[in-house]
């Protein structure tokens, strides 16, 4: 980690808000956060308190490890971008998102257990 935490602390919000592909002015809006509190915080010049991350953080599908790690793990962060994708809908459309993903899950698992039972009748 760097020395300097909230230089840390504003990579990783940069970061984040680059891998959901919004600009500064799209996550202020968002947010309800200023553009140049965005701005203060990405540059690391300021310790936002609680109630300035929170909808920053819960925006961009950061986890604290992802904050404070050194190594995030990709795999989680591909999910928590979603995931932050997935909070900024309204909820009608939060549950036409899980009944879709509920639905593909589905069909995948069965995919998934088809080709396992034909390998199986190879194998034996």
């Amino acid at each position: 980690m760097p020395e300097d935490r909230l230089t840390y602390l504003g990579i990783r919000i940069h970061d984040a808000r680059k891998a959901c592909k919004l600009t500064q002015q799209e996550l202020a809006d968002e947010t309800g956060v200023s553009i140049k509190m965005i701005q203060c915080i990405e540059n690391g010049s300021v310790n936002p308190s609680y109630e300035i991350l929170f909808p920053i953080v819960n925006r961009l599908g950061l986890t604290t490890s992802d904050l404070f790690s050194v190594e995030p793990d990709q795999h989680m962060e591909e999910i928590n971008r979603f995931l932050g994708k997935f909070r900024a809908c309204n909820r009608s459309n939060q549950l036409l998102l899980l009944n879709t993903l509920d639905f593909l899950a589905e069909q995948l698992l069965v995919r998934q257990n088809e080709k396992c039972k034909n390998t199986e009748r190879y194998d034996g």
